[in-house]
Protein backbone atom coordinates (compact mmCIF):
# COMPACT_ATOMS: atom_id res chain seq x y z
CA UNK A 1 0.00 0.00 0.00
CA UNK A 2 1.59 3.21 -1.17
CA UNK A 3 1.80 5.91 1.61
CA UNK A 4 1.57 9.64 0.04
CA UNK A 5 2.25 13.01 0.74
CA UNK A 6 0.64 15.99 -1.54
CA UNK A 7 2.86 18.68 -0.58
CA UNK A 8 0.01 21.99 -1.56
CA UNK A 9 -2.71 20.08 -1.09
CA UNK A 10 -5.42 22.91 -0.61
CA UNK A 11 -3.79 24.55 -4.27
CA UNK A 12 -5.41 24.36 -7.47
CA UNK A 13 -4.30 20.89 -8.86
CA UNK A 14 -3.22 19.56 -5.22
CA UNK A 15 -6.81 19.73 -3.60
CA UNK A 16 -8.38 17.44 -6.34
CA UNK A 17 -5.50 15.18 -6.46
CA UNK A 18 -5.28 14.48 -3.02
CA UNK A 19 -9.05 13.38 -3.42
CA UNK A 20 -8.55 11.66 -6.24
CA UNK A 21 -6.09 9.66 -4.47
CA UNK A 22 -8.17 9.27 -1.36
CA UNK A 23 -10.61 7.54 -3.66
CA UNK A 24 -7.60 5.29 -5.70
CA UNK A 25 -6.69 4.22 -2.40
CA UNK A 26 -7.33 4.29 1.01
CA UNK A 27 -8.03 7.77 2.64
CA UNK A 28 -5.93 7.71 5.70
CA UNK A 29 -2.46 6.53 3.52
CA UNK A 30 -2.84 9.76 1.84
CA UNK A 31 -1.57 13.24 3.82
CA UNK A 32 -2.28 16.54 2.78
CA UNK A 33 0.26 18.58 3.12
CA UNK A 34 -0.37 22.43 3.71
CA UNK A 35 1.26 25.95 4.51
CA UNK A 36 0.33 27.90 7.83
CA UNK A 37 -3.10 29.70 6.73
CA UNK A 38 -4.26 27.58 4.32
CA UNK A 39 -5.74 24.59 6.56
CA UNK A 40 -7.89 22.02 4.60
CA UNK A 41 -11.43 22.79 4.83
CA UNK A 42 -14.67 20.51 3.90
CA UNK A 43 -14.51 17.08 2.83
CA UNK A 44 -10.59 17.30 2.08
CA UNK A 45 -10.30 17.89 5.66
CA UNK A 46 -12.20 15.20 7.13
CA UNK A 47 -12.03 12.46 4.91
CA UNK A 48 -7.68 11.63 5.67
CA UNK A 49 -5.01 13.54 7.25
CA UNK A 50 -3.05 16.87 6.69
CA UNK A 51 -0.26 18.27 8.71
CA UNK A 52 1.37 21.49 7.81
CA UNK A 53 4.63 20.94 5.25
CA UNK A 54 5.94 24.15 4.15
CA UNK A 55 8.16 23.19 1.34
CA UNK A 56 11.04 26.07 2.60
CA UNK A 57 11.66 23.78 6.12
CA UNK A 58 13.00 20.79 5.32
CA UNK A 59 13.01 19.21 9.34
CA UNK A 60 9.51 19.38 9.26
CA UNK A 61 8.88 18.15 5.79
CA UNK A 62 11.61 15.29 7.17
CA UNK A 63 9.26 14.74 9.74
CA UNK A 64 5.93 14.25 8.19
CA UNK A 65 7.83 12.13 6.00
CA UNK A 66 8.99 9.84 8.52
CA UNK A 67 5.91 9.83 10.53
CA UNK A 68 3.36 8.47 8.01
CA UNK A 69 6.19 6.58 6.23
CA UNK A 70 6.19 8.39 3.00
CA UNK A 71 7.37 6.73 -0.07
CA UNK A 72 5.98 8.69 -2.84
CA UNK A 73 5.78 12.66 -2.58
CA UNK A 74 3.28 15.05 -5.00
CA UNK A 75 4.90 18.32 -4.67
CA UNK A 76 2.86 21.04 -6.21
CA UNK A 77 4.57 23.80 -3.71
CA UNK A 78 5.05 26.82 -6.83
CA UNK A 79 4.25 29.94 -7.53
CA UNK A 80 1.86 30.80 -11.19
CA UNK A 81 3.17 32.37 -13.69
CA UNK A 82 1.84 35.90 -13.44
CA UNK A 83 2.13 35.50 -9.75
CA UNK A 84 5.86 34.42 -9.87
CA UNK A 85 6.47 37.44 -12.14
CA UNK A 86 5.27 39.82 -9.57
CA UNK A 87 7.34 37.97 -6.55
CA UNK A 88 10.44 36.55 -8.79
CA UNK A 89 12.51 35.54 -5.48
CA UNK A 90 9.83 34.06 -3.86
CA UNK A 91 8.85 32.07 -6.99
CA UNK A 92 12.65 31.06 -6.95
CA UNK A 93 12.44 30.08 -3.19
CA UNK A 94 9.23 27.97 -3.15
CA UNK A 95 9.65 26.36 -6.61
CA UNK A 96 13.99 25.74 -6.34
CA UNK A 97 15.05 26.34 -2.50
CA UNK A 98 11.49 23.97 -1.68
CA UNK A 99 13.00 21.26 -4.03
CA UNK A 100 16.22 21.09 -3.00
CA UNK A 101 14.50 20.21 0.69
CA UNK A 102 11.86 17.82 -0.73
CA UNK A 103 14.81 15.67 -2.98
CA UNK A 104 17.11 15.54 0.23
CA UNK A 105 14.16 14.36 2.39
CA UNK A 106 13.11 11.80 -0.43
CA UNK A 107 16.84 10.58 -0.46
CA UNK A 108 17.31 9.79 2.58
CA UNK A 109 13.88 8.57 3.19
CA UNK A 110 13.70 6.29 0.05
CA UNK A 111 10.76 8.17 -1.65
CA UNK A 112 9.60 8.96 -5.10
CA UNK A 113 8.81 12.46 -6.15
CA UNK A 114 6.71 14.03 -8.98
CA UNK A 115 7.32 17.63 -9.63
CA UNK A 116 5.27 18.92 -12.15
CA UNK A 117 6.85 21.21 -15.03
CA UNK A 118 4.87 23.22 -17.58
CA UNK A 119 4.56 24.59 -21.06
CA UNK A 120 5.81 27.46 -19.82
CA UNK A 121 9.22 25.92 -19.41
CA UNK A 122 10.06 26.85 -23.42
CA UNK A 123 10.91 29.83 -24.88
CA UNK A 124 9.86 32.19 -27.81
CA UNK A 125 13.23 30.17 -29.57
CA UNK A 126 10.92 27.02 -28.83
CA UNK A 127 9.34 25.18 -32.01
CA UNK A 128 5.71 26.47 -31.51
CA UNK A 129 3.65 24.03 -33.34
CA UNK A 130 4.19 20.57 -32.69
CA UNK A 131 6.57 21.04 -30.09
CA UNK A 132 9.06 17.98 -29.56
CA UNK A 133 9.85 16.60 -26.22
CA UNK A 134 13.41 17.19 -26.47
CA UNK A 135 13.82 20.79 -28.00
CA UNK A 136 15.22 24.20 -26.44
CA UNK A 137 14.51 25.30 -23.42
CA UNK A 138 14.98 29.24 -22.82
CA UNK A 139 12.23 30.76 -21.37
CA UNK A 140 12.59 34.63 -20.12
CA UNK A 141 9.68 34.25 -16.98
CA UNK A 142 11.05 33.44 -13.98
CA UNK A 143 7.98 31.21 -13.99
CA UNK A 144 9.86 29.27 -16.68
CA UNK A 145 13.17 29.50 -15.49
CA UNK A 146 12.28 27.67 -12.31
CA UNK A 147 10.75 24.93 -14.14
CA UNK A 148 13.68 24.27 -16.17
CA UNK A 149 15.42 24.33 -13.15
CA UNK A 150 12.72 21.31 -11.75
CA UNK A 151 13.51 19.12 -14.64
CA UNK A 152 17.12 19.21 -14.87
CA UNK A 153 17.66 19.01 -10.65
CA UNK A 154 15.02 16.34 -10.36
CA UNK A 155 17.13 14.25 -13.40
CA UNK A 156 20.47 15.47 -11.04
CA UNK A 157 18.92 13.14 -8.07
CA UNK A 158 17.77 10.49 -10.33
CA UNK A 159 21.13 10.00 -12.18
CA UNK A 160 23.23 10.78 -8.80
CA UNK A 161 21.54 9.36 -6.05
CA UNK A 162 18.79 6.97 -7.44
CA UNK A 163 15.82 8.91 -6.32
CA UNK A 164 12.81 7.65 -8.34
CA UNK A 165 11.88 11.23 -9.74
CA UNK A 166 9.33 11.80 -12.46
CA UNK A 167 7.24 14.60 -14.18
CA UNK A 168 5.16 15.67 -16.47
CA UNK A 169 5.14 18.89 -18.91
CA UNK A 170 1.31 20.23 -18.04
CA UNK A 171 -0.36 22.34 -20.36
CA UNK A 172 -3.20 25.05 -18.67
CA UNK A 173 -5.64 23.22 -16.64
CA UNK A 174 -9.47 24.24 -16.72
CA UNK A 175 -11.59 22.68 -13.51
CA UNK A 176 -14.74 23.14 -12.89
CA UNK A 177 -14.02 22.32 -8.84
CA UNK A 178 -11.11 25.01 -7.82
CA UNK A 179 -11.17 28.37 -8.68
CA UNK A 180 -7.56 29.64 -10.98
CA UNK A 181 -4.69 31.07 -9.00
CA UNK A 182 -2.76 33.36 -11.16
CA UNK A 183 -1.78 31.30 -14.15
CA UNK A 184 -1.68 32.99 -17.78
CA UNK A 185 -3.98 30.32 -18.98
CA UNK A 186 -6.74 31.39 -16.30
CA UNK A 187 -8.79 32.84 -18.73
CA UNK A 188 -10.18 29.50 -20.10
CA UNK A 189 -11.59 28.63 -16.65
CA UNK A 190 -13.04 32.19 -16.08
CA UNK A 191 -14.65 32.01 -19.44
CA UNK A 192 -16.53 29.17 -18.31
CA UNK A 193 -17.68 31.40 -15.13
CA UNK A 194 -18.92 34.02 -17.32
CA UNK A 195 -20.66 32.11 -19.60
CA UNK A 196 -22.68 30.79 -16.46
CA UNK A 197 -23.27 33.95 -15.10
CA UNK A 198 -24.64 35.44 -17.90
CA UNK A 199 -21.80 37.84 -17.86
CA UNK A 200 -20.16 39.34 -20.71
CA UNK A 201 -16.33 37.68 -20.64
CA UNK A 202 -13.41 40.02 -21.39
CA UNK A 203 -10.94 38.26 -22.63
CA UNK A 204 -7.06 39.13 -21.69
CA UNK A 205 -5.36 36.94 -24.14
CA UNK A 206 -5.19 38.07 -28.08
CA UNK A 207 -7.43 36.36 -30.50
CA UNK A 208 -5.35 33.54 -32.75
CA UNK A 209 -3.11 32.75 -29.53
CA UNK A 210 -3.27 29.26 -29.34
CA UNK A 211 -2.18 27.41 -26.21
CA UNK A 212 -1.88 23.63 -24.70
CA UNK A 213 -5.08 22.77 -22.47
CA UNK A 214 -6.22 20.19 -20.27
CA UNK A 215 -9.11 19.04 -18.31
CA UNK A 216 -8.47 18.66 -14.53
CA UNK A 217 -9.31 14.31 -14.03
CA UNK A 218 -7.07 14.09 -17.30
CA UNK A 219 -4.36 16.04 -15.33
CA UNK A 220 -5.04 13.82 -12.45
CA UNK A 221 -4.69 10.62 -14.54
CA UNK A 222 -1.35 12.03 -16.13
CA UNK A 223 -0.08 12.46 -12.66
CA UNK A 224 -0.98 9.48 -11.20
CA UNK A 225 -0.65 7.12 -14.31
CA UNK A 226 2.89 8.64 -14.65
CA UNK A 227 3.88 7.64 -10.78
CA UNK A 228 2.22 3.89 -11.27
CA UNK A 229 4.10 3.35 -14.29
CA UNK A 230 6.85 0.68 -14.74
CA UNK A 231 10.42 2.88 -14.35
CA UNK A 232 11.60 0.44 -16.62
CA UNK A 233 10.20 2.07 -19.55
CA UNK A 234 10.65 5.51 -18.73
CA UNK A 235 13.19 7.24 -20.93
CA UNK A 236 12.55 11.38 -20.09
CA UNK A 237 11.46 11.11 -16.73
CA UNK A 238 11.50 14.94 -15.82
CA UNK A 239 9.53 15.71 -17.49
CA UNK A 240 7.05 14.21 -20.78
CA UNK A 241 5.33 16.79 -22.89
CA UNK A 242 1.26 15.82 -22.15
CA UNK A 243 -1.38 17.36 -23.99
CA UNK A 244 -4.93 17.24 -24.69
CA UNK A 245 -6.21 19.76 -26.75
CA UNK A 246 -5.11 23.19 -28.44
CA UNK A 247 -7.36 26.51 -28.85
CA UNK A 248 -7.61 29.97 -28.84
CA UNK A 249 -9.83 32.22 -27.68
CA UNK A 250 -12.43 32.19 -30.47
CA UNK A 251 -12.32 28.29 -29.93
CA UNK A 252 -13.10 28.45 -26.69
CA UNK A 253 -15.68 31.37 -27.01
CA UNK A 254 -17.59 29.08 -30.19
CA UNK A 255 -17.62 25.81 -28.13
CA UNK A 256 -19.61 27.50 -25.51
CA UNK A 257 -21.86 29.26 -27.79
CA UNK A 258 -22.70 26.07 -28.82
CA UNK A 259 -24.23 25.53 -25.71
CA UNK A 260 -25.41 29.03 -24.81
CA UNK A 261 -25.80 30.86 -28.28
CA UNK A 262 -26.13 34.87 -26.23
CA UNK A 263 -23.02 34.48 -24.75
CA UNK A 264 -20.51 37.86 -25.59
CA UNK A 265 -17.18 37.69 -25.43
CA UNK A 266 -14.89 41.08 -26.30
CA UNK A 267 -11.24 41.84 -25.90
CA UNK A 268 -9.24 43.51 -23.92
CA UNK A 269 -5.47 41.87 -24.20
CA UNK A 270 -3.37 42.33 -20.87
CA UNK A 271 0.13 42.64 -22.17
CA UNK A 272 2.18 40.86 -19.33
CA UNK A 273 -0.12 37.37 -19.77
CA UNK A 274 -0.10 37.75 -23.51
CA UNK A 275 3.71 38.64 -23.67
CA UNK A 276 3.74 35.20 -21.37
CA UNK A 277 1.58 33.16 -23.90
CA UNK A 278 3.13 34.53 -26.72
CA UNK A 279 6.27 32.79 -25.77
CA UNK A 280 4.68 29.32 -25.31
CA UNK A 281 3.93 26.31 -27.60
CA UNK A 282 0.89 26.18 -29.65
CA UNK A 283 0.38 22.50 -29.84
CA UNK A 284 3.17 20.24 -28.05
CA UNK A 285 3.95 16.30 -29.26
CA UNK A 286 3.06 13.96 -26.57
CA UNK A 287 4.14 10.51 -28.22
CA UNK A 288 7.15 9.80 -25.60
CA UNK A 289 4.73 10.22 -23.17
CA UNK A 290 1.89 7.83 -25.00
CA UNK A 291 4.81 5.24 -25.65
CA UNK A 292 6.52 4.82 -22.52
CA UNK A 293 4.02 5.04 -20.38
CA UNK A 294 0.66 4.73 -22.04
CA UNK A 295 -0.58 8.56 -21.83
CA UNK A 296 -4.30 8.96 -23.32
CA UNK A 297 -6.31 12.17 -22.81
CA UNK A 298 -10.02 11.15 -22.10
CA UNK A 299 -10.99 15.17 -23.12
CA UNK A 300 -11.16 17.13 -26.04
CA UNK A 301 -12.78 20.69 -26.06
CA UNK A 302 -16.27 19.76 -27.15
CA UNK A 303 -16.69 16.84 -24.25
CA UNK A 304 -15.11 19.38 -21.63
CA UNK A 305 -16.95 22.34 -23.00
CA UNK A 306 -20.64 20.34 -21.97
CA UNK A 307 -19.24 18.71 -18.96
CA UNK A 308 -18.05 22.00 -17.25
CA UNK A 309 -20.92 23.92 -18.24
CA UNK A 310 -23.31 21.04 -16.54
CA UNK A 311 -21.45 20.98 -13.85
CA UNK A 312 -20.94 24.44 -13.23
CA UNK A 313 -24.65 25.00 -13.39
CA UNK A 314 -25.35 22.44 -10.73
CA UNK A 315 -23.02 24.90 -8.57
CA UNK A 316 -24.01 28.29 -9.49
CA UNK A 317 -27.65 27.94 -10.33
Amino acid sequence: MKNILVIGATGQIGSELTMELRKRYTDSNIVAGYIAGAEPVGRLKESGPYEITDVTDAEILDKVVKKYKIDTIYNLAALLSVVAESKPKLAWKIGIDGLWNVLDVAKDNNCAVFTPSSIGSFGIDTPHVNTPQDTIQRPRTMYGISKVTTELLSDYYYNKYGVDTRSVRFPGIISNVTPPGGGTTDYAVDIYYSAIKDEEFVCPIEKGTFMDMMYMPDALDAAINLMEADPAKLIHRNAFNVTSMSFDPEMIYNAIRQHMPDFKMRYQVDPLKQSIASSWPDSLDDSCARKEWGWNPNFNLESMTADMLEKLKIKFL
